[in-house]
């Protein structure tokens, strides 16, 4: 079987897209390292244009449409990050843009994509498909559909993440990476089995949303109710053809973290690293401190994989004030 993806269309993303994004820092903590027994190596995307790794794969996607599509647009669905990389890639390439967004997207999110100029049409998450909606309004209007992580040019965007780190810090006997819909980890994974075969790959998930991992282990896509967690760029009910054959072919293990956990980390990264990042953005990090994923005495690339979160919330998480779902 053909995967959708090779490490050449990330090499050609990585170039496609350089003068659009930040080649963000690979960050160190003693503290970490300390706690987790390994030398962690922490490639900070929440510092890259618009808070989160979501505009790698846009700028990679846009920068390939068409004159007609260009002049028709594009739309996308998104809780949050795929909708702000959407809609600032657009607004650079000059390409008008919709976003359908969930009514309980955080309010920072929902601010943030009208700020870079998108149309934005809200749904409920929990009784309404935004896959219908966004297939329904791209049919209508014409618009180009660029969905989060279902998209091969979204997903080979995604894996210059890694193709970064890789190329800064040289050997890694593991890379750990946030895990939603599967865009982010498929590049990343086909990133490192080119370049560093050895290295183990794992997928973080929330606990109350494994369908990744719980589709590796039966062997077919397992779908999901929409997972109730703190982690909101994690809350898809199931990966993609697409992504699922990927990560089968080359992802080593996918591991869940708890929202506790996820709270934990972020404490850790306010405190320790005196950085905001955001609950999903904490998955990868708190597989490896809290010892979910065995890296005693390994080097350890781990993917932060955004910061947008609303302040407020921020501070009643860190506080222990606000309850998790």
């Amino acid at each position: 079987m053909t995967l959708p993806i090779g490490f050449d269309d990330v090499v050609a993303a990585h170039e496609r897209i350089a003068d659009l994004v930040h080649q963000t820092p690979v960050l160190t903590s003693r503290t970490a390292d300390e706690r987790s027994g390994a030398t962690m190596l922490f490639k900070a995307e929440n510092l890259q244009r618009t808070g989160a790794f979501k505009f790698r794969g846009a700028c990679n996607a846009l920068r390939q449409f068409d004159d007609a599509q260009r002049q028709r647009g594009v739309i996308a669905y998104s809780s949050g990050n795929h909708a702000q990389a959407i809609a600032l890639a657009a607004r650079l390439l000059q390409i008008p843009a919709t976003i359908v967004m969930p009514q309980d997207a955080p309010a920072s999110k929902l601010a943030a994509t009208r700020g870079y100029g998108a149309e934005v049409v809200i749904y409920d998450r929990y009784s309404q498909s935004r896959e219908e909606i966004g297939a329904q309004l791209a049919e209508e209007r014409g618009m180009t559909l660029i969905p989060p992580f279902d998209h091969p040019h979204i997903m080979a965007g995604q894996g210059t993440t890694a193709l970064e780190l890789l190329r800064e810090v040289g050997g890694l006997d593991v890379l750990v990476v946030c895990l939603g819909g599967g865009g982010l980890l498929s590049g990343c994974a086909t990133v490192a089995r080119h370049l560093q075969p050895a290295c183990r790959v794992i997928g973080v998930e929330p606990e109350a949303g494994n369908d990744v991992q719980r589709s590796l282990q039966q062997g077919r896509i397992v779908h999901i109710d929409v997972p109730r967690t703190i982690a909101d760029g994690a809350q898809t009910k199931a990966p993609s053809e697409r992504t699922f054959a990927v990560m089968r072919r080359r992802v080593d293990e996918v591991v869940t973290v708890s929202d506790e956990a996820l709270v934990r980390t972020m404490r850790f990264f306010a405190g320790r690293m005196k950085m905001v990042v955001e609950p999903t953005g904490c998955l990868a990090a708190a597989a490896v401190l809290e010892g979910t994923v065995a890296a005693r005495g390994k080097r350890v690339g781990v993917v932060i994989s955004g910061g947008n979160v609303d302040l407020d919330r921020f501070a009643s998480l860190l506080g222990g004030s606000e309850p998790t779902p």
